[in-house]
Formats: structure tokens, sequence, C-alpha cells
């Protein structure tokens, strides 16, 4: 119980006062070393350093760079492009037109910030053109970008991943079912807002103009069939993947499409980096606490708490789901992954919960976290590119984040929404 409290009084604490979440982690770990009277400089430093001096973790600096790349190269741009072309002139058309890039653009970069700065950047003041409520087209495009995170390639499946040992491979296909249920829950929403504002709709586009999408964005479009080819037939690690997709968008950008020049380049690459030392900071700082907390053995104290659940496993699964709703209010997604999943992991795995299945639903709840306020990672975003009220735009999320919660449930009370199609696609 002790161990339990310095936990949470030193990490929460840390934060409250604004100490950077990665300098948290490590005064919570050196708080624990004290307590369990194992103070090492030296032990702090190696762990430090292991929890970026992984392997399968390469994997996050070449989607962030993908994902960059994507941006700045004009693939985005012609993914939103051939959905306007095909769904552009129905009422309400760019709603629709921004799910289906959503869900396109998903399949391509892994990062729900990349996804919802390009939906945002390009779409917003077209929603804002045909006389679109700002409210509910901005969160309508944050809503739309956390889909980026389900669908394969991932990286937060990839951090939880390497964090928990849980196959990287099997998460990926994990979420590639789920993730189209969520564009096609996006799409019943946006119907009836659609409806209820007798939105404008675009000039339809003959079935010439259509074609030139097609054949314009074809470039784009095979990205996520090489990733998820190469997945699927073996080809390639999720780790290989991440270089194959930002070895292509770079060779599309510069070769294929040519809006990528040297002084571009550049730019892209340190944002890139500065993306990645962010995200290995947390990595290495997290690190330093999960192997305080094996040490001090808080996830059998917990799993000794959670007693009478682990004999229910439905209920287990809904009291988790509350708890990192819950979290995700204060915390982005990728120090939650951090701090919650060496400890919830074996939890669910105690309670019978096949880990590949509690692994997405973790990353699934942890990404409606990120249009939940106050912190609202993905809300900041388009608040941000379309120069909006904060209020605003978590006033138009409201209506799409009942609906993620809705399907939340649905994946609790039916988990074969999620392993059916994982064992198909296996």
């Amino acid at each position: 119980m002790v161990v339990t409290l310095i936990f949470l009084a030193v990490l929460i604490g840390g934060m409250v006062i604004g100490m950077p979440i990665a300098h948290s982690l490590i005064l919570t770990g050196v708080a624990l070393m004290w307590h369990l009277d194992f103070f090492d400089t030296q032990l702090l430093a190696q762990n430090l350093q292991a929890g970026f001096d992984n392997f399968p973790l390469l994997a996050v600096p070449f989607f962030i760079l993908a994902g960059e790349l994507m941006n700045a190269g004009g693939l985005s741009r012609r993914i939103i492009d051939l959905a306007r072309a095909f769904v552009g002139h129905i009422p309400g058309g760019l709603g629709y037109v921004a799910i289906g890039a959503a869900v396109l653009l998903a399949s391509m970069s892994g990062s729900a910030i990349a996804d919802t700065a390009a939906l945002a950047t390009i779409l917003l003041p077209m929603m804002r053109d045909q006389k679109y409520p700002d409210s509910y087209s901005a969160g309508l495009l944050a809503s739309g970008g956390i889909i980026a995170p389900i669908i394969p390639p991932s990286m937060p499946f990839v951090i939880y991943g390497v964090t928990t040992n849980t196959s990287i491979s099997k998460l990926f296909l994990a979420g590639v079912f789920p993730g189209l249920f969520m564009g096609a829950f996006l799409i019943a929403a946006w119907w009836f807002i659609a409806r209820k504002f007798k939105l404008a709709s675009g000039e339809r586009v003959g079935w010439g103009l259509r074609m030139k999408a097609i054949v314009k964005s074809f470039w784009a479009m095979m990205m996520p069939v090489i990733i998820l080819g190469g997945l699927k037939g073996g080809v390639f690690t999720p780790t290989e993947a991440a270089v194959v997709a930002a070895v292509y968008a770079l060779f599309v950008s510069m070769v294929v499409y040519r809006e990528m020049n040297w002084t571009k380049l550049y730019a892209v690459f340190l944002a890139a980096a500065k993306t990645t030392a962010v995200v290995m900071f947390l990595c290495g700082a997290a690190t330093v606490t999960a192997y305080m907390i094996t040490l001090a053995d808080l996830p059998n104290m917990l799993a000794d708490s959670f007693a009478g659940l682990l004999d229910q496993p439905m209920l287990f699964m809904a009291v988790m789901m509350i708890f990192l709703l819950v979290v995700g209010t204060a915390m982005d997604l990728t120090p939650t992954i951090l701090i919650f999943g060496p400890v919830c992991a074996p939890l669910a795995v105690k309670a019978g919960i096949d880990p590949v299945y509690f692994g997405f639903m973790f990353i699934y709840v942890g990404c409606i976290g990120l249009i939940t306020p106050p912190v609202g990672t993905v809300q900041n975003v388009v608040a941000g590119v379309g120069k909006l009220r904060m209020e605003t735009v978590i006033k138009g999320t409201n209506p799409f984040l009942m609906v993620y919660v809705v399907l939340a449930a649905l994946f609790v009370i039916f988990p074969q929404l999620v392993t059916t199609p994982l064992k198909w696609l296996h």
C-alpha cells in the first residue's frame, strides 16, 4: 500500500507543480529506490538508456518521419482530393471526405497529431467556405484524427508492445476492423448532424476527374498496400515496416510528386527529430519507473486489490476502461502507455483476458483521451490550426466522443468484434 501511495503521490505531485512528465517519472523511480533502500545512480542511468536502446522502438522515429513526409510531400493532400472527388457532392460531403481521408491516412502514418494537422489544414477552410458550423467541423476533424493510432501502422501499438512485451504484429492486425468500425460510426453521427443543419454540398465531379484523382493518388494509395501486405505476408517486421514507410514517402515526395526540396527536407527531418527526442526520453524515463515497480512487486499488490474482479473478466475490463478514460482526460497517450501499461497488462493476464485484445482496448480508450478536455492533445491541434477557441472545439467534439464511448462499450461486451477478425487476418 505504501509503495502505491509513493508511486501516485510523487508522479501526480510532480505533474501538478508543472514538472514535465518524463522528469516526474524519473523522480518517481528515484523515490521508490529510496523507499526500497536500493538507490544506485549507475542503475538509474542504465535503465534510462535501456528504455530507448531497444530495436523495436526504431519504428517510432521512422513512423514519425513518414507522417511528416506525407504532409510536406503532398501525399496527404492527394488522399483528401481523392475522397472529395467521390463524396464531396453529398450534402455535408466535406464531413464524409474528412472521415474517408482520416481512415486512408491512418493506414499510412499512425500518428493522430500528424493526420489531424493535415486534415484540419486542408479541410477546415473549405468547410468554412461552405458555411459549416466551426464547432462540428473542428470536432469531426479531431475525432477522425484519432483513428490513426488504431489502424496499422500505429506508433502507440509499437510503444505498448515494447513496454508490455505484447506482439506488435498482432496488435497491428487487431486494429484493422475496429478502425473501420470507428469510421462507420463517425459516418452515422455526421449524417445526423448534416441533416440537422442542412449542410451544403459541393459540386458533383464527373468520372473523368475522378479517374484523374485516382491516378494522382495512386502512389500515395500504394503505401498502405505495401505496408499491410508486407506485414501480413511476413516480408518485414513492424520495425522494418516503419523504415519502408519512411523511405517510400521520401521517394514519392521527391521523385514522383516532386513537392519536396532540400530546404523542406531539412525542416521535415528537424521536426521529426524533435518529436522523436521527446518520445524516446519518455520511454527511457518510464523504464526507470517500470523497473522499480517490478522490484516493488506493485502489479501483484494491485492484483490482490482487484482480486474480486479478476474472476469476472468483463467487469474487470469495464473498470479498467473507465479508469483509463479518467486518466486520458489529464494525460497524453504515450505517457499513459508507459506509466500504466506495465501495471495493467499483468492484471489482465491474471483475469484471463487475451493480452492482444487488452492491448487494443488500452490504446483505443487512450485515443479517446486525445479528444477529452482539459488536455485534449488532438483538440489543441485543431484549435491551433483553425485559430478557434478550445471551448468551440470541445463542444463540437462531444457528439463524436459519445459515439466512441458507445463503441468502446460494445468492444467490452462483445470482445469478438476485435478477436474474431484478428483470427481471420493472422
